[in-house]
């Protein structure tokens, strides 16, 4: 098996997860098993969180009152170690069935194992406060904001040797 396939392969569990995740069936630190110790992880409002701990708390503090949303995958791109793919974050839909929805882009680096030690999540938050405006999207419940001033360092995890940045 060569590394696409084992990245591949990776993430449709991955995608997979997060289905059961957006059904309800188990919480958003299930990510957790797709991640080494040392993730790095980047998220276009809450910025960088590192190290398995943190990203397990980010991951359900993060996604707190929005329930409802889903994040399904348009394609998916691997080479070598990388993986890039796009999806939507899906909001609610129109009168007219259509649904408000953002498109998003994800960077992960495949670290073997069945895991990853980075993911770079990339959205215009412009056309995300668009979008939330035009669904009037209120949290259910609970909401945790983003920091004020999230650190927006985007390299890889400094314990990597042997991956730069231009590998990313």
């Amino acid at each position: 098996m060569t590394i696409e396939d084992e990245a591949r392969t990776a993430y449709a569990a991955y995608v997979d997860t997060r289905k059961k995740i957006e059904a309800g069936e188990v919480p958003w630190s299930s990510l957790e098993n797709f991640f080494t110790d040392d993730v790095t992880f980047i998220d276009p409002a809450w910025g960088r969180v590192e190290g398995i701990d943190e990203a397990r708390v980010f991951w359900d503090e993060s996604m707190v009152g929005l329930e409802g949303w889903s994040f399904p995958e348009a394609w998916t791109m691997v080479d070598g170690n990388r993986v890039v793919t796009m999806w939507w974050q899906v909001m609610g839909t129109r009168d007219d069935g259509t649904e408000i929805r953002v498109p998003g882009i994800s960077i992960l680096y495949y670290a073997g194992d069945g895991k990853f030690c980075y993911e770079h999540d990339i959205m215009n938050m412009s056309h995300v406060m668009e979008a939330v405006t035009e669904s009037g999207w209120a949290p259910s419940g609970e909401f945790n904001m983003p920091p004020a001033e999230p650190v927006r360092d985007s390299s890889l995890p400094a314990t990597r040797v042997g991956i730069t940045d231009d590998d990313v």
